[in-house]
């Protein structure tokens, strides 16, 4: 099941990048989607991974995560 977080900060093809390499590191993080005119980031959390250790891999990237 995808997960869908939105991410305020983001606005160019290099923050698409490096929130991508952020996710990537985490073990079970997979299919990333980042849409920059939605502000949002979906991907599959295949590892049920604890969503605030993906948010703060997203937040050492240098992007904020809005809670929903």
């Amino acid at each position: 099941m995808a997960t869908i977080l939105k991410v305020k900060g983001m606005s160019c093809q290099h923050c698409v990048m490096s929130v991508t390499k952020a996710l990537n590191q985490l073990e079970g993080i997979q299919n990333i989607q980042v849409d920059l005119q939605k502000g949002e980031v979906r991907f599959d959390n295949t590892k049920a991974l604890a969503l605030n250790r993906i948010e703060k891999a997203i937040e050492e990237a240098g992007y904020e995560v809005i809670p929903s």
